[in-house]
């Protein structure tokens, strides 16, 4: 009850259609085994596209993503559409927004759960959480800004 509570305080204090302009940008993380990239479009109408590509263990995998309101109506919120590797797409909708900070949820949603994007300078940080067999999961990644299509070092 409790959570739900505060969810709800959460939803109706957030910018449900905050300016992602901050996110535009091709942005890549270099780790031991693994490049991502990931290119968000600037905002247009409320429209932003995004593409990521991971290359892992000599791999690709992809997702394509857009930020969007949610219908067509015009106070409609956003939400992140993810379709990984092609999949149809899942609805995340806004649940928290900050100066350089957004959070997409999807509490029915098997694994993740939770979407956050926070920008620090040329750093962006995303993950994805939620719970899998009754435990608690996060993924991260730690993006620099960099030129299209730049490659990490070999």
């Amino acid at each position: 009850m409790l959570t739900a509570l505060i969810l709800t305080a959460a939803l109706q204090t957030a910018d449900l259609r905050p300016d992602l302009g901050w996110m535009a940008g091709y942005w890549l993380s270099c780790e031991p085994g693994r490049e991502v990239s990931e290119t968000w479009t600037d905002p247009r109408h409320g429209l932003m596209t995004g593409m990521n590509v991971t290359v892992r263990t000599g791999r690709a995998g992809f997702e394509l993503s857009r930020i969007a309101p949610v219908s067509r109506s015009a106070d409609a919120p956003y939400a992140y559409f993810a379709q990984p590797e092609g999949q149809p797409a899942t609805v995340f909708p806004v649940v928290e927004s900050a100066p350089n900070r957004v959070v997409f949820g999807l509490e029915t949603h098997d694994f993740p759960q939770r979407i956050v994007y926070q920008r620090d300078g040329d750093d962006l940080h995303a993950r994805i959480e939620g719970e899998i067999d009754g435990q608690m999961r996060t993924v991260r990644w730690h993006f620099r800004k960099a030129e299209l299509n730049s490659r990490c070092p070999a």
